[in-house]
């Protein structure tokens, strides 16, 4: 961080996620570490959750990752005074957020009381998101002072000119690839955050729910949709419910956009070693320093690849806006 008035304007940023939460004026929103004291008392078992997020933190540190999301700023979201609120990862207008460093989740499911109404499924999903955003939160930062505002030039190996000028573009819309920087790192930690998922399931011997939206809430958490899940939406098996449809497309949308376009850059470039690209790519997103994977990237397609696949024309022109 550069610059005394933006640090100071980001650390009140930081001091007041109300402008989070007010986004969100039906739901009722509790710090994780309230919920989970909730949950217990009315007699919710949250030890998968706990056990997943060891799980997380053990191999997080293999990629550099020292500092775990704090319980205390993910808000969570339930309670809903909403007729048919329905929550869980692809809720809208929910994530992380890095200027105020505090990640908003909802809870799985109906949204109406403070109890998941499918509470092993619901944990599976709050584990992917919290595991999810502690990558986003653990990604290396640089922000500038700019007219005593803060900018966010640098996240993980993506940059961004004070000019809002940024390294690489977006996908053309429907693409099955992607040279986009912010898709990559979005699908490096769901790909990540899944496979937590899966290996929490897999020890507490959580199953697939027999609904038609739980059984595809669950094979998205734990990495496992089909090509038929990924179609496009008003099949008649969409489930009944407007917020219910909305989240199926969703979950179907950020799948086609974000995991299967990740899947195949891991393909075209690293066949055979996706694994290990997949480590490389985290642990460049969290250092900052993309020296390692750009040496592994350029022995097998030569020099400056990585620039080559995302550094967008005209990137360092003068005098450019976004």
């Amino acid at each position: 961080m550069t610059g005394a008035r933006a640090l100071a304007a980001l650390e009140a940023m930081r001091a007041d996620a109300s402008p989070l939460i007010d986004r969100h004026p039906d739901h009722v929103f509790f710090r994780l570490s309230e919920l989970l004291a909730v949950w217990d008392g009315l007699g919710v078992d949250a030890s998968p959750f706990r056990a997943g997020v060891e799980l997380a933190g053990r191999r997080y540190a293999g990629y550099g990752l020292t500092r775990m999301l704090p319980l205390d700023r993910v808000l969570v979201g339930c309670g809903s005074s909403r007729a048919g609120a329905f929550g869980g990862f692809h809720h809208p207008d929910q994530g992380y957020r890095h200027f105020q460093m505090v990640a908003v989740i909802t809870m799985y499911g109906p949204m109406g009381g403070r109890v998941p109404e499918t509470p092993s499924l619901a944990l599976l999903d709050l584990l992917r998101a919290y595991a999810h955003d502690c990558l986003h939160y653990g990604s290396r930062r640089r922000y500038v002072d700019v007219a005593g505002l803060p900018v966010r030039t640098q996240y993980g190996v993506n940059f961004r000119r004070t000019n809002g000028r940024s390294y690489s573009t977006a996908d053309k819309r429907g693409s099955r690839y992607t040279r986009n920087l912010g898709i990559v790192m979005e699908g490096a930690c769901d790909r990540e955050a899944r496979l937590i998922a899966l290996r929490t399931a897999e020890r507490f011997g959580v199953t697939e729910p027999s609904d038609v939206l739980g059984g595809l809430a669950f094979r998205d958490v734990t990495g496992a949709l089909s090509d038929g899940d990924t179609r496009e939406a008003g099949d008649p098996e969409d489930p009944e419910g407007e917020e219910q449809a909305s989240y199926a497309a969703a979950l179907r949308g950020y799948e086609r956009g974000v995991n299967r376009r990740y899947e195949h850059f891991l393909g075209e470039f690293a066949p055979g070693e996706e694994n290990e690209c997949h480590s490389l790519f985290l642990g460049a997103m969290i250092s900052g320093d993309m020296s390692t994977l750009g040496s592994w990237l350029d022995e097998r397609h030569g020099p400056g690849t990585f620039a080559g696949l995302f550094r967008t024309p005209g990137y360092f022109d003068p005098g450019l806006t976004a």
